[in-house]
């Protein structure tokens, strides 16, 4: 992917190993603090395409995520997501797809147009790719699932994978919120509000998630697998994201 430029912010794929360590100095400080140095690093850096969003005026880096291509389901095994959740059901999923990870933004940055960049650079990485779902694990903050009922009880109302691909339990801890809300009635409006950015962010282009929440006591989160068929997105929602992503320059 060539450069993608909005203002004073780019958007890039990581070109050598210094590109890689800035990602994960910047996770180690999203998703364990600032009294945590060292880098954030798993063994799934080495097979991912690695995205920075730069500030070209102060050079720093304001946001990443990492990509894993995967040619179908069967590949599904490989993912960061495979090893919280049982993704047997996907295994039959015929087409390419990619699992993003890692997103997150510096906690010093609020221009909104930081996350419409990162997301326009995934929409023209994905549909290069010709990949067919985008998939991950989208995190709450925290571990006590009371915190975030309402988020939950929308999702149990309205967002469930559809029963081919519902992933099935496989950590050792989680938080079965299908079975738990039953019968409780969602709060839209409140809902949303307290939904995560990035899952709201998938719930938009019509994203579905797992029946039940990992309890990652590492990173100190609660997550749900995510994801979100690219033929399904609703066709005003594509529109606005490949407007973002523009043509890939040199593309016919």
């Amino acid at each position: 992917m060539q450069p993608l430029r909005k203002g004073r912010l780019v958007a890039r794929v990581a070109q050598e190993a210094q590109d890689v360590r800035r990602a994960q100095a910047l996770r180690q400080l999203c998703f364990r603090g600032a009294d945590v140095p060292g880098l954030d690093i798993d063994r799934h850096d080495a097979d991912c395409l690695h995205v920075l969003v730069e500030d070209t005026e102060t050079g720093a880096l304001v946001c990443c995520y990492r990509l894993l291509p995967l040619t179908g389901g069967a590949e599904i095994g490989r993912s960061y997501s495979a090893q919280f959740y049982d993704l047997r059901p996907l295994h039959s999923f015929p087409g390419p797809m990619v699992e993003m990870g890692r997103f997150c933004i510096a906690p010093s940055h609020r221009d909104p147009d930081i996350l419409r960049l990162a997301w326009g650079a995934m929409t023209r990485i994905v549909d290069a790719m010709g990949a067919e779902l985008l998939f991950g694990c989208a995190s709450f903050i925290g571990t006590d699932a009371d915190r975030h009922a309402e988020a939950f009880t929308l999702l149990r109302a309205g967002h469930l994978a559809p029963r081919r691909w519902l992933p099935r339990v496989k950590a050792p801890r989680v938080f079965r919120f299908a079975k738990a809300l039953a019968g409780r009635e969602p709060d839209r409006k409140r809902g949303m509000l307290t939904m995560p950015p990035l899952l709201r962010t998938y719930l938009s282009m019509g994203g579905w998630v797992s029946d039940h929440a990992v309890v990652d006591d590492q990173l100190g989160t609660l997550h749900v697998f995510t994801g979100v068929e690219i033929r399904a997105i609703p066709e005003a929602r594509a529109r606005a994201l490949r407007m973002v992503a523009g043509p890939e320059p040199g593309a016919a």
